[in-house]
């Protein structure tokens, strides 16, 4: 439960540090002097969205910080799930910087507004007027009959089933749009596969043909060169070699008589021997290479052939053609399998709408007793109220198709005449009679869920008088049931009944306003509790009533 909040430069707060306590706690306060600013401080540690215009004018930033008790509420395994430290006393913190940055904090650890608010739910309900619009809302209505009918287990396996199926369902969908789409493309893609499987083309040949290419291109060059080689060297007139074989054996006849000459002749064989191999690769060379235009105009056109589907397909190299080609390929195989592939999706998603259809009767016959007891306890809470004719029905209805929440459609009717049709609640009750069904709502929703604290904002609008004691009571009711109810009220009746009072009021400088909040003693109180019965004149009757009051 709350036991302290801090709250500092938001709106017209500069700053605000209260203990708060179990049970039944009232809030009061003229109009405008900051009640709502407080809950909407609060609204930040349950992960509402910042606005810096809520923070106050000259300051850097504003801090809401909140202390709760979770001791015995079994949240241990939040904690875990979210990596947070645990411990019995849980800190929230938000912090909004004037540069519009904010910053979310649990147990001093960074958090998302995400995780805060998954948190905060669990901790606080803010029960404020526009809430009572959400009788509106079918989705309220079916999660209250849910929370009577404990029926958790049973939806969490109904919603992992359920969110498979539409898992399914996308990608049967997902699969049978690209079959259309491929089966559109399927002529494009076999042309185009038929025409690299038509090239043959392999890895490493155009490097090939290239050098091929340029090597026919220049053929009489080449071998006029190669030629010119082999003349040098091996001529019939006078060649290089045969002079050089000369000089070796001029070299090798000095050797006997002049020791020096021998290591002249060793070098002159060695040169002899590699020039007369350079000469004989040079023969050989000049042979291999011939005028061929007609390969010529082989490897031209192969190469052409390779040059225009690179040109084609935006690509730069053999080897990314043949990559196409199999791409070409898998996107054929996979339209080929396509058909067997949606045939077996449809098979499985007809037999998930089965095991569905299994659990959704289930729920709906949970749903059903639940929506009897509803409708027997909601008679018994709104007859003391002030509507001693009430008549409250829980409608539910089947939906065409399944929802993350089931089969059913529910509907909360209400008349509070002997002789009015049913209708819906939020089509014919007033104001206060919605006020006194939401509070109904919330005591009987207190009975079946452990939330530690639940603030009231104002729920008593519209009421006054013997109703409203009788609205306390129901407070007071889920107060004493180990929980923390905290009214922000006009009502004497409601004010007086509170075991702790706190009173939010303005004070003016000469620069500013500010909103505080203190806890009232007793003499406080009597004197409070009289001004909300007589107005700002103080009579001795309107003391004597609210010591009488507080008395009861």
């Amino acid at each position: 439960m709350l036991r302290s909040l801090f709250i500092q430069n938001y709106a017209l707060i500069e700053k605000l540090d209260i203990n708060l306590y179990q049970g039944f706690s009232v809030i009061t306060g003229e109009t405008g002097a900051g009640k709502s600013i407080i809950l909407g401080a609060i609204g930040l540690l349950l992960g509402q969205r910042a606005d810096v215009k809520t923070i106050r004018k000259g300051a850097a930033k504003c801090i809401i910080e909140a202390r709760f008790d979770v001791s015995a509420y079994g949240m241990r395994s939040y904690f875990e799930q979210n990596e947070l430290e645990y411990e019995d006393e849980c800190i929230l913190r938000r912090e909004l910087y004037a540069s519009g940055k904010s910053r979310a904090f649990i147990n001093d650890s960074p958090a998302s507004l995400a995780q805060m608010k998954e948190l905060g739910e669990q901790l606080i309900d803010i029960h404020s007027q526009h809430q009572n619009l959400l009788l509106n809302k079918e989705g309220f209505q079916l999660n209250v009959l849910d929370l009577i009918a404990h029926d958790e287990t049973l939806l969490a396996s109904y919603q992992a089933l359920y969110d498979e199926w539409k898992e399914v369902q996308q990608e049967l969908a997902d699969l049978i749009a690209r079959a259309e789409q491929d089966k559109t493309d399927e002529d494009y893609l076999r042309f185009q596969l038929n025409q690299l499987e038509e090239a043959n083309l392999t890895s490493g040949e155009q490097e090939e043909l290239e050098q091929e290419a340029d090597t026919l291109s220049h053929a009489e060059e080449i071998k006029a060169g190669f030629y010119h080689i082999s003349q040098t060297f091996c001529g019939d007139e006078g060649g290089l070699l045969s002079e050089l074989k000369e000089s070796l054996n001029r070299m090798r006849d000095l050797q006997h008589i002049y020791q020096p000459a021998s290591e002249l002749a060793d070098r002159l064989e060695s040169t002899y021997i590699e020039l007369k191999d350079i000469a004989d690769e040079a023969a050989d060379q000049e042979e291999k290479v011939e005028f061929n235009p007609k390969r010529l105009d082989e490897v031209n056109e192969r190469l052409n052939l390779i040059y225009t589907l690179q040109k084609k397909h935006r690509l730069s190299t053999v080897e990314e053609l043949l990559t196409l080609a199999d791409e070409y390929a898998s996107k054929l195989s996979a339209i080929t399998s396509s058909e067997s592939d949606i045939a077996a999706l449809r098979e499985r998603s007809e037999e998930l709408k089965g095991r569905i259809q299994e659990k959704t009767a289930v729920l709906t016959e949970a749903r059903s007793l639940a929506a009897r007891q509803v409708e027997d306890e909601m008679a018994a809470r709104l007859m003391p109220l002030g509507i001693p004719n009430v008549r409250f029905q829980v409608c539910i209805g089947p939906r065409k198709e399944p929802g993350r929440y089931g089969m059913d459609t529910v509907s909360f009717l209400f008349s509070a005449n002997k002789n009015g049709n049913l209708q819906n609640v939020s089509s014919v009750a007033s104001g206060g009679e919605i006020a006194r069904v939401m509070l109904s709502i919330k005591a009987m929703i207190a009975g079946a869920v452990k939330l530690p604290t639940i603030i009231f904002d104002e729920i008593d609008t519209g009421v006054s008088g013997e109703i409203a004691d009788r609205m306390a009571d129901i407070m007071q009711e889920m107060a004493d049931n180990e929980r923390q109810v905290i009214s922000i009220t006009h009502l004497p009746q409601i004010a007086a009944r509170g075991s702790v009072h706190y009173k939010v009021y303005k004070q003016d400088n000469d620069t500013e306003t500010n909103s505080h909040i203190r806890q009232l003693e007793a003499d406080e109180r009597v004197k409070e509790i009289a001004h909300m019965l007589s107005g700002s004149t103080l009579t001795e009757a309107a003391l004597s009533n609210a010591r009488a009051l507080l008395k009861q």
